[in-house]
């Protein structure tokens, strides 16, 4: 068991879900309560990872954070080395692929929000950002923690777009889907059972998580009707 690259895709899983909640949650605010008629072009676009094959976008990713791009030039400037093959170019990359899980569970959560109690809110002298945290927020929480639970578990299984940014460097972007792919290529079929199943565990802990959220099954026990 590769156990640096298990702690490696744990991290990467996590700083990916915890940042698409910071992005996301703004984005898709907007989405959902914004009356621009053109805002299906942002849709369009933040959807485009669940279509677009992983390896295309990889290689768009890829381009953009070049060197001869303007925000690998940027970033080299800053820093002092290029972004691709890097673990911070690999969490910018997974950012992307994983934003549809993030802001979709979000936005559907949102909409689900009483407008009569936001226009209330409002009526009584509420900001539009103290109505946010204190009332859509509160009542949304089951699509905020499925979009944090989804985006965590997409990441666990990135495998082309890892591969197109970050490739296969020990210790800095060999995740554990590359991990399986090169015990398969050498034939360690042993090996990659034992990562495959350590993968599987956990997203299916991490399914069993978004399925009791939203079912509310955290609850001791069901209350009995009143009167009855």
């Amino acid at each position: 068991m590769n156990w640096v690259a298990v702690g490696l895709t744990l991290k990467l899983a996590t700083l990916t879900a915890v940042i698409l909640v910071m992005i996301g949650l703004p984005v898709a605010y907007w989405l959902s309560f914004s009356k621009w008629r053109w805002k299906f072009l942002v849709e369009s676009v933040v959807a485009l990872p669940l279509v677009l094959p992983p390896t295309v976008l990889g290689f768009y990713i890829l381009v953009a954070m070049g060197p001869q791009s303007p925000v690998g030039r940027l970033y080299t400037s800053l820093v002092g080395h290029p972004l691709p093959f890097t673990f911070e170019g690999l969490l910018f990359a997974s950012i992307l692929y994983s934003l549809p899980f993030a802001v979709q569970p979000f936005a559907s959560a949102f909409e689900q929000v009483d407008r009569r109690l936001i226009e209330a809110a409002w009526t009584l002298g509420v900001s539009r950002l103290g109505t946010f945290f204190k009332l859509v927020l509160p009542l949304s929480i089951a699509g905020v923690v499925t979009g944090f639970v989804l985006s965590f578990a997409h990441t666990l299984g990135e495998f082309g777009v890892v591969l197109m940014v970050g490739g296969n460097i020990e210790g800095e972007t060999r995740t554990v889907s590359i991990d399986i792919y090169d015990h398969v290529q050498a034939l360690d079929y042993g090996a990659a059972a034992q990562t495959a199943f350590l993968l599987l565990a956990i997203s299916y802990a991490v399914l069993l998580l978004v399925y009791a959220v939203n079912r509310k099954v955290w609850r001791a026990y069901p209350q009995e009707p009143r009167g009855l």
